[in-house]
């Protein structure tokens, strides 16, 4: 594979990944009521915490970004996927049963292991 396919892919998986992820974190910025209701009322997480995790997404985001800062990347994408993988758990957890709605979350982790690598093949060039 060419350098300039790894770095198209690379780029594509990683802006689709950072779209999601900031989606995800737009309506805790400012806990609306339903952000409310899921993570509070049915994951059982104070609300506070609607806040911090979506102010760390969002920094988690314009990390993978930034191009270098590969020390910190790695830890950004960590977090992400400490975040999606915690997600998946908590929905799991919650409910006591595995919700195949669940599997949508693929449309968030597919990206990010995507972007993951080729940001990996790309560094080592």
């Amino acid at each position: 594979m060419t350098s300039k396919t790894t770095n198209i892919i690379y780029w594509i998986s990683t802006i689709v990944f950072a779209v999601l992820m900031a989606f995800s974190a737009a309506g805790g910025i400012q806990p609306a009521q339903p952000a409310i209701e899921l993570i509070h009322n049915t994951l059982g997480y104070p609300v506070y915490f609607i806040q911090f995790i979506s102010i760390a997404k969002l920094l988690g985001v314009i990390v993978i970004l930034i191009p270098g800062l590969n020390r910190i990347k790695e830890w950004a994408y960590a977090g992400l996927f400490f975040d999606l993988t915690g997600a998946i758990y908590s929905g799991i957890a919650s409910s006591g049963k595995f919700d195949p709605m669940m599997l949508t979350m693929l449309a968030w982790i597919l990206p990010g292991i995507l972007s993951y690598y080729y940001w990996h093949k790309k560094i080592k060039r």
